[in-house]
This record gives structure tokens, C-alpha cells and sequence, in this order.
């Protein structure tokens, strides 16, 4: 699906659904997974691994080292197994 102007609420809905979606499948079992946005890439692949890291601080670090920090955020799962991004 190519990426198109989010004019109503079911295209939204769609989008949300298919961002959780990629989310839930990059999340690693353990540790942390930076992740980049490419929001020129079609919808359900503009996500992907830049890293993955044991420790959560390397991977806030790296995300800090990046030029648009606001493309980037970490996966991951809580220890009650919750899949959280930040």
C-alpha cells in the first residue's frame, strides 16, 4: 500500500493498526531495538532494526546520537512480557 494523505478516520485507524502491527513484530524477545521511521517507504515497512542492545541506556544513547531524534525510538518488552516503545 503506498502512502497516501490521512483524510478519515477508518485510514487512520488503518495506519495505527499497521504501525502496532510492525511493532509488535520488530520487538525482541529480550533487550532493546532501536528503530528508524522511513515515511517514504510504503505503509506496514516504514519501520526497521537500526541496532539492537543487552542494555536499555546504549540504546537511549544511541538514539541521542542520531541527527532526528523524533525517527527513532526503542523497542522492547516490560517485565511483565508488555510490549512498550519510548
Amino acid at each position: 500500500m503506498k502512502n497516501f494523505a490521512i483524510n478519515g478516520l477508518g485510514i487512520i485507524k488503518l495506519v495505527s493498526n499497521t504501525l502496532e502491527e510492525e511493532k509488535i513484530k520488530l520487538t525482541p524477545d529480550t533487550g532493546f531495538n532501536l528503530i528508524g521511521i522511513d515515511y517514504f517507504e510504503d505503509i506496514g515497512n516504514q519501520l526497521y532494526v537500526v541496532e539492537h542492545f543487552e542494555m536499555y541506556q546504549d540504546a537511549l544513547n544511541a538514539k541521542k546520537d542520531r541527527k532526528n531524534q523524533e525517527e527513532y525510538f526503542v523497542l522492547y518488552k516490560d517485565q511483565n512480557n508488555e510490549f512498550c516503545s519510548r
